[in-house]
Parts: structure tokens; sequence; C-alpha cells
């Protein structure tokens, strides 16, 4: 199994990116492509000792800005390192990519490059978080579509139900739609419309409605919003965790463990779905934890063939 790793991409690059790519190859047998800029990469590496054999550089000379418009720096940077990492997908010379370059760029790489599987609209990012049962639940989408149709939420909600079952081994997951409200007549227009579709669809086994409050309980396996919406509630709990974090600190002198669950690092990243290959989506201050996380993603989604499992998933719901 090879990994492609965009070097380039985020915050911390490639410093930290190379440092858990590194880490990884130490402890595992997968080998990693690490694209971006051969002599930055290579100067980086110097500092280092592995096994060659188990890493490869492939040159890619541009980058992605996190401010840039996905669309044109796709269509003007041909050889930036997220472009390049996708065609490697593409061609088959790498199983799986992982980026903590911008969302939008890595989605927009993943719909020209990748394709879109049949029946889908808009790929979306899902998101695992913690409940009180001491397991997670599944939150889509975070991020990559803010405006959405009730069609595109039901292919969410088949997605994210697919990738439950690999992740969780869940034979029939529990899906419930965020609102403002339990009952079936409560939201805007986007959220009844969504209920209605979400209802008639057999293949789900819909819970109905589930308020702001309900997201830490047991009640569901996958929660299913826009991406707007889901954006805005993965970045308030790594606000609040942090605050409640700091406070508990200072107060005890120490932390719980309970508040690793809230650690981004641990998590490493999530898989963009719908898209006909496996890319991984990591945050943008990711550091080398991260991206070791990250890397362990893509391949538990290769080993479970992830592709396979959304489409089985798609079948008898692309008319809905």
């Amino acid at each position: 199994m090879r990994i492609a790793v965009d070097v380039m991409g985020g915050d911390y690059a490639p410093v930290e990116l190379i440092a858990g790519a590194v880490k990884w190859i130490e402890k595992n047998d997968t080998k990693l492509i690490l694209v971006g800029r051969q002599e930055v990469i290579e100067e980086e590496l110097k500092q280092y000792t592995f096994q060659a054999e188990r890493l490869e550089i492939v040159n890619a000379r541009e980058v992605v800005g996190m401010d840039e418009s996905p669309t044109t720096a796709m269509r003007k940077k041909k050889d930036s390192s997220i472009a390049v990492a996708n065609r490697l997908v593409q061609e088959k010379r790498a199983d799986a990519l992982v980026s903590c370059g911008s969302t939008g760029a890595q989605m927009t790489a993943a719909i020209f490059v990748l394709g879109r599987l049949e029946g889908i609209e808009r790929p979306p990012i899902v998101a695992e978080i913690p409940n009180i049962s001491g397991k997670s639940s599944f939150l889509i989408d975070v991020g990559a579509n803010v405006d959405c149709r009730p069609r595109q939420l039901l292919q969410f909600a088949v997605l994210a139900s697919a990738y439950a079952s690999i992740s969780q081994g869940l034979e029939n997951p529990r899906v419930a739609l965020l609102n403002n409200g339990e009952e079936e007549s409560k939201g805007n227009k986007l959220s009844l419309d969504t209920y209605a579709l979400l209802r008639e669809t057999s293949k789900l086994n819909f819970i109905g409605n589930i308020e702001g409050r309900d997201l830490f309980t047991d009640k569901s396996d996958i929660i299913v919003c826009d991406g707007f919406m889901g954006n805005i509630i993965l970045k308030s709990m790594e606000g609040m965790a942090m605050f409640m974090a700091g406070a508990i600190a200072r107060e005890l002198g120490r932390l719980p463990d309970f508040f690793n669950n809230f650690d981004y690092t641990r998590v490493g990243g999530a898989p963009l779905l719908g898209v006909n290959g496996v890319s991984v989506v990591c945050h943008g201050s990711s550091k080398r934890e991260a991206v070791y996380n990250g890397i362990r993603i893509a391949v538990d989604c290769v080993r479970n063939d992830i592709v396979k499992m959304q489409q089985r998933g798609l079948e008898g719901t692309r008319e809905a």
C-alpha cells in the first residue's frame, strides 16, 4: 500500500508533515510518497535516519494558499502539491492521499481529478465527535458544502452510514437530522424537506430530528447537517474544549483524560466522502501526531475499501 502525503499544505508545512510521515514509516510497513518541492523535502529529510525504500518523493513546484480560490487555483496551478497528489491516486500510483492544506482545494481537486461517485452531487466531510457512551457519533458535513439542497443532505446520510459501518462495525446506524427542535414540523425549509426525504428512504435507519444539546448523547450514530452549520459546531467544540481544559487545569492542577477525546491530533483527519478514491482532510494546524493519525485513517479506509462500501450504500437511493 502507498499513501501520498501533501507535505506543502497546512500551517506547519513542510516540517511537521515530514516529521509525521517519517514517524509513520518507522512504525508501519506502508510506503509513503511525499509530494511537494523536492529540494525542500530532501533538505528536511537530512535530519532523519530511515529506510530509503519506504519513502518516495514526487516533485510538485506549486502550492495552493489557504486564501486562494480553489477553482482558480486548480485551473492555474496544475503542478500544485494537492493536484499532483490527487493525480497519483487517480493513476493508481498511490492508494490514498492525505493533506493538511486548503479544504476547498482538496475537495475541488478530488472532484475534478478523482471524480464523484455516481449519484453524488457534492462530496462531504465526516468527523467523529465523542458521546456519552464512550464511543463516537459522526457529524456530516463539517465544512465542505455551506449551501445544500435536501437531496444532497440525503446523500450525506447514506455516505456516512457506509462509513460508520466500516469504522465502528454498525449494521444499521441511527441517522438523525440536526434541527432546532425534535418535532417533525420544526425547522427551516431545508430541514423540513430533508426530513421528508430521510423518512421516505428505506435504506436508512432515520430516527428523526435531534437538537444541539443532543450532540453528545447516545441518541444517534450519524448527525446530518449542512457544512455551514457543521463547521461552526466543530470549531465551537474545539474552542469550548480549549476553554474548559484551561479552566479545569488551573483549578485542579491537572487535566482529566476525558479531554483527550476532543484533541484533534488524536483523530488525525476525516475522509472526504463521495469521491472515487480515498482523500483524507486534516486540520490546517496539524503537527506530526495529527499527520501520523491522518495517515492511519487513510490506511484504514483503503483496507476496508471505503469507496466500494459507499457505492453499495448509494444503490437504490439515486432516484430520491
